[in-house]
This record gives C-alpha cells, structure tokens and sequence, in this order.
C-alpha cells in the first residue's frame, strides 16, 4: 500500500495491519496516510486538501 499524500510505502505490522490511518472522504471512500504525513497534517481537513 501507499500513502495518498507523499506516495511511499506503508510499512505493516505482524498482523498485517498498516503503519497509519484510514481517512474517509467525502464521497464515502476510504484513503489511506502513513503516520509520518499524520503527524505532519494533524487534522482530517488538512489532509484531504492536501490530497486534493
């Protein structure tokens, strides 16, 4: 998988689970971010224009 803002790789988990958040846009779908893009943009708005 690859992180909708900065285009790298997520890592995963043992449990195979991301390294980072699922945003849910305004259409209904879900996007995923890393967490370094997470903590750069903290609030959801801020990443969805920033995806945009």
């Amino acid at each position: 998988m690859k992180c909708k803002i900065c285009k790298k790789k997520i890592e995963k988990h043992f449990l195979k689970k991301p390294l980072g958040t699922y945003v849910k846009s305004e259409k209904g779908k879900k996007l995923i971010v890393c967490s370094n893009c997470q903590k750069q943009y903290k609030s959801k708005d801020k990443i969805l224009a920033k995806m945009e």
